[in-house]
This record gives structure tokens, C-alpha cells and sequence, in this order.
């Protein structure tokens, strides 16, 4: 059973973000980045396209997708090109589930929907960044290809990251 059948099966939905969404991805974006103290400044959180992450991920490039519960709105993930970067480095941006959404394999699921998308859009390479303190994700990353690089790549503006990862797709 691969792991989208696994959250379907329990009952989570994984969908490309729609209008609507925007606040309800925003408050989740706060909530997690505040149970793991990373929402301070240099933070994604910060980033302009929180605000309205449907416009922000409908460009060129770009792919983002939304994990819903019971109508609920408890996780996303997406990729975009890596500011500053190579164009063939994508950058995985903004994947974070709620504490109820752990556990199912949906991180796993959300990761291998960006990593397929990143394919189809001519990507050769993922790149992300995040937090020593999320360590579960940190193991996801890894489990999946993911290499630790020891600095930043490109120009997000995220200085308060301190784990920086790259992907051969």
C-alpha cells in the first residue's frame, strides 16, 4: 500500500491548494513554526507569500498541496524555484502538518507528491532548509535522499534555519 492509500484510508485528503485556503494555511503555518520555536525572525514564516499561498504557488514552477481531515485543514507542503539559485534547484518550501496529521505516513506522502511535481516541471535537483529542532522532519529528509549540505544554497532570506538539505530527482 503506498502511502497516499494509507491517508486516504485514514481519512486525510491530499489535494493542490485552492482559494480558500490561505487563512487556514497561515494559522497552521504559525501554530506548527510556534510548537517548534522556529517562528521567529528568519523564518519562512515571514515571507510574503504566506499571506496568499494560492497566488504565491499558481506561478511558473511552482506546486503546492494542502492535507485536509474531516474538512479540516491540517498540513501542506510545496516547492518553488530556490530564490537565487541554480534554475534547475528547486526549493521544498513550507511543509508542515499538524500534531493530529503525524503518524499516517502523510509526511511521506506530502514529500512524494512536491518530489513528482519537482519531475514534471524539469527540476534536476530539491533543495530545503530547515531547523535542528525538527528532528522528526530532519529524518524524513533523510530517509527519502535527502543530503545534508553544511551552508545555505541561493538567497531565501532564512537565516534562522540551521540545516540545509539537497536531492538528486
Amino acid at each position: 500500500m503506498d502511502h497516499d492509500t494509507k491517508a486516504i484510508e485514514a481519512g486525510f485528503l491530499i489535494r493542490p491548494v485552492a482559494e480558500g485556503d490561505n487563512g487556514l494555511l497561515a494559522g497552521l503555518l504559525h501554530d506548527v513554526m510556534e510548537e517548534f520555536d522556529a517562528a521567529g525572525a528568519g523564518s519562512s514564516f515571514h515571507d510574503p507569500e504566506v499571506r496568499d499561498m494560492t497566488a504565491a504557488y499558481a506561478g511558473p514552477g511552482s506546486a503546492y498541496f494542502v492535507v485536509e481531515s474531516g474538512g479540516r485543514l491540517v498540513g501542506g507542503g510545496g516547492l518553488g524555484p530556490l530564490a537565487g539559485g541554480d534554475p534547475l534547484v528547486c526549493e521544498l518550501r513550507k511543509m508542515y502538518l499538524r500534531p493530529e496529521a503525524r503518524g499516517h505516513g502523510l509526511g511521506r506522502a506530502v514529500l512524494t507528491r512536491c518530489l513528482e511535481a519537482a519531475r514534471q516541471l524539469g527540476y534536476q535537483r530539491m533543495y530545503l532548509e530547515t531547523k535542528h529542532t525538527m528532528r522528526e522532519a530532519r529524518r524524513l529528509y533523510e530517509r527519502n535522499g535527502f543530503t545534508p549540505v553544511g551552508k545555505p544554497i541561493g538567497h531565501t532570506g532564512h537565516f534562522g534555519c540551521d540545516a540545509w538539505y539537497l536531492r538528486e530527482l
